[in-house]
């Protein structure tokens, strides 16, 4: 509660309780359990695990839709046979062969993912370090990765 301001002396932050609403005079009282945190230079708020709702989307993420742009863009001159290899085409566009190999995964997303990717409904930890950044493989099947990256089976 906040004793300066009189709109803010109803509010209150509870940890670690279920959402709720009541009325209280003749206000309506809405209580939504959030955790905020601090993620580089900004505070974020997440819900509880298991619910869903738009804090839970990461938004749009131009960098990782850019970067998408490429790996089809790429795979399309693999394919049209404008260059033999990866290394290839690395060489011609004076990139690292290792990350254009792994922007190149890219491609293989299941097109729900990718389509979530594009309107900006991407689970929040899904984020290009996120997809290249792994240390596993990016599972071949759809529902692996459906499952890996926490979409609905």
């Amino acid at each position: 509660m906040h004793p300066d301001n009189p709109r803010l002396r109803n509010v209150q932050i509870d940890i670690g309780k279920d959402a709720r609403n009541y009325v209280s005079g003749q206000q309506r009282v809405t209580m939504v359990p959030l955790t905020i945190r601090r993620k580089q230079n900004r505070k974020v708020m997440t819900p509880p695990p298991g619910e869903t709702s738009v804090l839970n989307s990461g938004g749009e993420d131009v960098s990782m839709i850019r970067t998408l742009g490429k790996a089809f863009y790429w795979q399309k001159l693999l394919d049209q046979g404008e260059f033999a290899t990866i290394r290839d085409l690395a060489t011609a566009m004076k990139l690292e062969a290792g990350w254009v190999a792994e922007v190149l995964r890219m491609t293989t997303l299941a097109p729900d993912i990718i389509e979530a990717i594009l309107e900006g409904q991407q689970p929040r930890h899904l984020n290009l370090q996120t997809l290249r950044g792994r240390h596993e493989q990016l599972p071949r099947d759809w529902q692996g990765q459906r499952k890996l990256f926490g979409f609905s089976i």
